[in-house]
């Protein structure tokens, strides 16, 4: 069936993450999505007719082509990144950075991935950044802006070139057991069901949506 809706252009960012991978292949995969500009720190192996790569330093962006919509998945680790300073740089500059990039380019329509429990005035430095983040987002003019806030991700990260996390070691068998009593922010959730949730929400959204972890758990489910 013809969508009566324009084949979409649309920006992703971080393409190369747990999240951003899968939101690239959910992208490419979309009937109606007619070109997919990843934004990449280091070289990406895919190869699609509708993908365009962009090699690009997140401090000093090019102009971006025209775009419909963006995809925001960049992130990073305090431990990775070296500091507070350089987490921030990424987390929440680099990505601010992409967002009035491709407002300019046209954007209006917006996906966040960002985290549970996300408050500009959380006491934990990693939710805080999430949260100022998300309330720069919120201040630009865009027409939808969807934030999804997954708690712990059921996902390993073999194969991404990232380092092990001990923590989601650990905290993943412990999470699949209590799933079922978790309340609803904290359940924890696939990679996949994040980026359909996102993919799924993003073409005809109004405004600010927030979608929680049991809410991007469930939506990830129904489409699988």
């Amino acid at each position: 069936m013809t969508s009566p809706h324009p084949p979409r252009k649309v920006l992703l960012a971080g393409a190369t993450g747990l999240v951003g991978g899968q939101l690239l292949h959910a992208l490419l995969a979309d009937p109606n999505v007619a070109e997919v500009h990843a934004l990449v720190r280091r070289p990406l192996a895919l190869r699609h007719p509708k993908l365009q790569i962009h090699a690009v330093d997140f401090r000093q962006l090019p102009a971006l082509p025209p775009v419909d919509e963006l995809y925001l998945a960049l992130g990073t680790t305090i431990k990775v990144a070296g500091s507070k300073q350089a987490f921030r740089a990424v987390d929440l500059d680099a990505n601010l950075a992409v967002a009035q990039a491709a407002f300019a380019a046209g954007a209006r329509r917006i996906g966040l991935v960002s985290a549970g429990s996300a408050n500009a005035h959380s006491a934990m430095f990693y939710t805080r950044v999430k949260g100022e983040l998300e309330d720069a987002l919120k201040a630009m003019p865009f027409e939808a802006l969807v934030i999804a806030q997954p708690s712990l991700l059921l996902d390993h990260r073999d194969g991404l070139g990232q380092p092990t996390r001990i923590g989601e070691l650990i905290a993943i068998p412990v999470a699949k057991l209590l799933a079922p009593i978790l309340p609803g922010a904290y359940k924890p959730v696939h990679a996949q069901a994040v980026a359909q949730a996102l993919v799924r929400t993003v073409p005809t959204a109004k405004g600010v949506v927030v979608l929680p972890s049991d809410v991007l758990a469930r939506m990830g489910a129904a489409q699988a």
